[in-house]
């Protein structure tokens, strides 16, 4: 019998999520506030996605630990990027676009972004004083 799982992740901060989910190609709905299961279970969640192979999955804000947590029923996951990967991903690119958020308010530019070969992101930041 299938369930939904909970995975807790570090993400704190809605803007940068849906930001990331954007640029790695996925769909976001903040209107849907459920996410379908196996024999047609519901779980409430505050943004949803369905990810190619009719994987649907979703982000539930959670007050104890003060993060998104990722919700899916992993016995229908058909995605072909495994969960850990999905999540290592959606990781990266929320911190990428909190680092440019936060350095921007902080009157930084960036001067240099290089995407390496092992997946990481290199940046080069400067800041003019006057």
């Amino acid at each position: 019998m299938s369930h939904f799982s909970t995975i807790k992740t570090q993400l704190k901060e809605v803007k940068p999520l849906i930001k990331a989910l954007d640029q790695l190609g996925y769909v976001v709905n903040q209107e849907k506030k459920f996410v379908k299961g196996y024999r047609g279970q519901f779980t409430a969640v505050d943004i949803s996605m369905d990810l190619p192979s009719e994987t649907k999955v979703g982000f539930k804000w959670d007050n104890n630990s003060n993060s998104y947590e990722l919700v899916t029923d992993l016995d229908l996951w058909k995605f072909d990027l495994p969960v850990e990967r999905f999540i290592s991903k959606v990781t990266q690119m929320y911190a990428y676009h909190t680092i440019i958020s936060k350095t921007k308010e902080d009157g930084y530019q960036i001067v240099e972004q290089k995407n390496k070969n092992d997946g990481s992101i290199e940046l080069v930041l400067t800041k003019w004083e006057s």
